[in-house]
């Protein structure tokens, strides 16, 4: 496969789209908690997604081995941040988990430059400064360090590690049939955490509703949309485009949550904006990777 086009205006509107669905999700998640176990939601949830992108993929799909290898380390690497995330919640704020989950801007260009061996533009670290920044204004109200923050913060590594693993790895031909292995990893993941007491099911249709939105709508399209799109763009750009999740989680929280804009919000989002915006602009002087895979392994026609 020839290297892939950096940066593909439309793997920019999918990433900002697959945020404004993660964005979405924070106060449906927050009220369907309180009737169902972390890990059983996520268990359930995944793996509607997985069966949902099963029925779509159909006899059309193609599995290489290359494909299922790098499937299987996404999927962990995925489904491993989403578990240390959750247990690192409830031991601390979920303001300090939301920034220090953020750290993943941060983590993907220090990891890329240190596994990668990719140069860092002043202008790079000036947006990823400012991501970080804005993070922290949209989210921080204090920060201690303890067992939480530590599972937090191991978790942001594991997201960063999963950003760079996917622009090595995805290719266009490939979206579909590495979305699904992942999507079947991050279930079985998930499932074992939640095996040892019990899986417990939604009891409400309103309950089924919002676990049906996302496990479709923000599990398997967004995993889809992220797999496409970083064959698309560069994993530092793809990070700093992704920390809109919070700009997002905020302007949904004002419009469809009842909540009240704040200072700290419209900082923080400008903040953001201003990083994607520096990032664009940035020399593009990181050597071009090309991905692992080959467009020919994976589903046999258009994704």
């Amino acid at each position: 496969m020839a290297n892939a086009p950096r940066t593909h205006p439309l793997a920019l509107v999918a990433l900002l789209a697959m945020t404004a669905a993660w964005g979405s999700t924070f106060f449906m998640i927050k009220d369907l908690l309180t009737r169902l176990p972390v890990t059983d939601m996520l268990a359930v949830r995944f793996a509607i997604a997985s069966v949902v992108l099963l029925v779509i993929a159909g006899k059309h799909l193609r599995m290489s081995a290359q494909t299922l290898r790098a499937g299987v380390l996404l999927g962990l690497l995925y489904g491993v941040g989403q578990l240390l995330q959750t247990v690192g919640l409830a031991h601390t704020a979920s303001s300090v988990s939301g920034f220090i989950s953020g750290l993943y801007v941060v983590a993907t260009r220090l990891l890329g430059a240190l596994i990668l061996r990719t140069r860092v533009s002043a202008t790079t670290w000036l947006a990823v400064g400012l991501a970080t920044v804005g993070l922290g204004v949209l989210s921080l109200h204090g920060l201690s360090v303890g067992y939480g923050e530590l599972l937090t913060a191991i978790s942001a590594v594991a997201y960063a590690g999963h950003i760079i693993a996917m622009g090595r790895l995805s290719g266009p031909g490939t979206a579909m049939s590495l979305t699904l292995v992942q999507m079947l990893v991050i279930t079985a993941v998930c499932t074992v955490a939640a095996l040892p007491n019990g899986i417990q099911l939604p009891a409400s249709g309103g309950d089924w509703l919002v676990l049906l939105y996302l496990a479709v709508i923000a599990g398997a399209l967004t995993m889809f949309l992220q797999t496409w799109a970083q064959a698309h763009i560069d994993p530092t750009r793809a990070a700093v485009v992704m920390s809109m999740e919070p700009v997002w989680a905020a302007a949904l929280a004002v419009a469809l949550g009842g909540e009240s804009a704040t200072a700290r919000m419209v900082l923080g989002g400008l903040s953001i904006l201003a990083a994607m915006y520096l990032v664009e602009l940035a020399p593009r002087k990181d050597p071009p990777t090309s991905p692992v895979l080959p467009a020919s392994s994976g589903v046999s026609q258009r994704n």
